[in-house]
């Protein structure tokens, strides 16, 4: 079974040597931030206007899929507002004592940044209400009917959380947030600016059309166009002179299994499961994931979101099916028993 963590295509970090790259390429100031352009407007302005407050600015949410620049709007924020960062995440504040610590030794003006602000533990949670509406939080001393709730002032402070799952979040805070910001996908316009930009920093030369290429195949994400072009800088510098063409570019993805609408392995193993095992569908989850190999948590999480996205696949009440842009992607014609009809593909359930 493949190990859906290592997929070139996956928006997750892969581990510390990506992360350190990373850092290597994010930009450090607002202007030089591509693309989000509405998130990027909208966040100047609240920046800009607390600054000439001489305040603190509101507390910022920023959702939306892994790998679209969430950490780097947060790293972002706090350079523009030249103040300290603090950088924790949901799931290592499992108790309120945890968040009372980091709060606790807050500079004025710090920004602290929690990634998965959503998997924060429920006490801590309830802790973090109070330190964002009035700069105070409780710490309880002693136990049981003895217990002693002691207010401890702490300095303003800037929270800048980041979500993969908006929908998960407790109403209370998200209400907390003056300024919520959804990330959306990029364009490929967007994101060959990003490849151009990525590939100077690495001292690498590619043509535009090689980075229109690396662009269209990212998947509307720039962790992932950033990686793709590694691997293609990669390839150049081993099969070739080290400079990215057209011809060169598409040879390297075609080597990492990573089609032109950016479809891996694991997205083609599903959809030709679909259509040439089953027909198109309807077929069970469960079933597909077999059918392909795979647990039916890869296929839910990993494979379908990008494939119904790209509306190659639709979830219905009665199963997957494959969409008629699917069959044309794969080349493969459709049986005149395939589930064609557009009504089919409007509802996002499935019985397993």
């Amino acid at each position: 079974m493949a190990d859906f963590d290592e997929r070139l295509v996956s928006a997750d970090a892969d581990g510390p040597e990506e992360q350190v790259i990373e850092a290597a390429l994010r930009p450090r100031r607002l202007d030089d931030f591509i693309g989000q352009e509405r998130v990027r407007e909208q966040l100047s302005l609240v920046l800009h206007s607390a600054l000439r407050r001489g305040r603190t600015p509101d507390h910022v949410l920023l959702s939306g899929g892994p790998g679209l620049g969430k950490t780097t709007l947060a790293m972002i924020i706090a350079a523009e507002l030249n103040a300290p960062l603090r950088i924790s995440s949901g799931p290592a504040i499992e108790r309120a004592g945890d968040l009372a610590a980091v709060l606790s030794t807050l500079a004025e003006g710090e920004v602290l940044f929690l990634d998965e602000i959503h998997r924060m533990a429920r006490p801590a949670e309830e802790m973090l209400y109070m330190a964002m509406e009035d700069f105070r939080v409780d710490v309880v001393v002693g136990k049981g009917p003895g217990a002693t709730a002691i207010p401890l002032d702490i300095a303003p402070f800037t929270l800048v959380g980041a979500t993969t799952r908006a929908g998960m979040l407790p109403g209370p805070l998200r209400d907390r947030f003056g300024f919520v910001a959804h990330m959306d996908f990029y364009e490929p316009a967007e994101l060959e600016v990003i490849v151009k930009r990525s590939a100077r920093l690495l001292g690498v030369e590619i043509s535009d059309d090689a980075a229109a290429e690396v662009a269209g195949r990212s998947r509307g994400t720039p962790r992932i166009a950033n990686r793709l072009l590694r691997r293609v800088r990669d390839f150049a510098e081993v099969r070739a002179d080290g400079v990215i063409n057209l011809e060169l570019a598409r040879s390297a993805l075609t080597l990492y299994e990573v089609d032109e609408r950016g479809l891996d392995r694991l997205d083609r193993a599903v959809l030709s499961s679909l259509m040439r095992k089953f027909g198109g569908g309807p077929v069970g989850l469960s079933t597909l994931a077999v059918s392909v190999g795979e647990e039916p948590e890869t296929v839910e999480v990993v494979a379908e979101p990008f494939l119904v996205r790209q509306g190659l696949l639709a979830r219905t009440p009665r199963g997957r099916i494959a969409t008629p842009a699917a069959w044309a992607h794969l080349g493969l014609t459709p049986p005149p028993s395939s589930p064609m009809a557009g009504a089919l593909f409007e509802i996002d359930e499935d019985p397993e």
